[in-house]
């Protein structure tokens, strides 16, 4: 009976622990579901149907028809070549800034503070600063003409997307720059101290033990700043508006006005896309993070 009793009070006891888990769980799992995962379901079904109020089902037909959109074509090509210079920057020279914070230099502190402060700053605010500096008549402009250089209209140029990467650099190397100094402070000072004994070179030294160690956080910021190179419509918005100069049209441009014209089964196809492109682009990464960091494991 001692038996039966305590079989029931622990099934008793292993409910409430399941009921008690939902109640903590279930407002977030429930979140996600109405915000992220029914709308994304949403946009798959527009996306392989002729229209909201014709549900045909038409499978690849809107995906051909976007990549026949010369719009289309304009702004993926726009996107992929912002990041892959963009991101590949914002991981390097944020893990030299990184590097070099980490030695004793003079005006550490300032540095820090330097490439900290856009963190602080609304985009609205740093939008105005590169419309200030990078204008016709703007102030880089002015400099250029002491030397006797002829005005450039950077924002109408084959200049206008090294502006906007510049301003993407500046505005996120500082977040990028903390996580690196965070791993750099994590690695075990035994092993370097043991290769400053062998009369290890500091070249050695980093790609031997620092990036070994580093292939955690160079794959989160990657990642992070890959996200953030698709999210650069609003700076290029803001400085520009909805139709910018052929070369800063992205696909955020492109959804947008897609978007104004109501042409949902081309906005979703996009969308699907975009989000099959990106989760491609990030399993390849974590699959050469796992690779290169597997022997400092544990």
């Amino acid at each position: 009976m001692d038996k039966i009793t305590r079989k029931r009070s622990g099934s008793n006891e292993r409910l409430k622990d399941f009921l008690r888990s939902v109640a903590y769980i279930g407002p977030s799992v429930l979140g996600v579901l109405v915000f992220f995962i029914i709308p994304f379901g949403v946009v798959v079904y527009y996306s392989i149907v002729r229209s909201p109020l014709d549900p045909e089902f038409v499978f690849l037909d809107n995906f051909l028809a976007l990549l026949k959109n010369s719009a289309f074509i304009t702004a993926a090509k726009n996107t992929l070549s912002f990041s892959a210079v963009a991101v590949p920057l914002a991981v390097v020279l944020s893990m030299g800034l990184a590097l070099m914070l980490e030695s004793r230099i003079p005006l550490k502190s300032q540095f820090r503070t330097f490439f900290l402060s856009p963190m602080m700053v609304p985009v609205a605010s740093i939008v105005l600063i590169w419309q200030v500096v990078f204008h016709y008549n703007g102030a880089l402009n002015g400099f250029l003409l002491t030397f006797g250089m002829d005005k450039i209209d950077w924002m109408k140029s084959e200049y206008s997307q090294l502006v906007v990467i510049t301003l993407f650099l500046w505005k996120n190397l500082g977040y990028n720059m903390i996580l690196f100094m965070a791993a750099l402070a994590n690695i075990p000072r035994e092993l370097l101290e043991v290769a400053d004994v062998e009369g290890a070179s500091e070249l050695y030294k980093f790609f031997a033990i620092k990036l070994r160690y580093l292939s955690p956080t160079v794959l989160f910021v990657t990642i992070l700043s890959l996200i953030n190179s698709f999210k650069v419509f609003r700076e290029v918005y803001l400085l520009t508006g909805d139709y910018p100069y052929e070369t800063l049209y992205m696909l955020q441009h492109f959804m947008n006005n897609t978007f104004k014209s109501l042409d949902y089964q081309k906005l979703s196809a996009a969308a699907v896309l975009m989000a099959i492109v990106m989760v491609v682009i990030i399993a390849i990464l974590f699959k050469v993070e796992d690779w290169f960091g597997k022997d400092v494991e544990g």
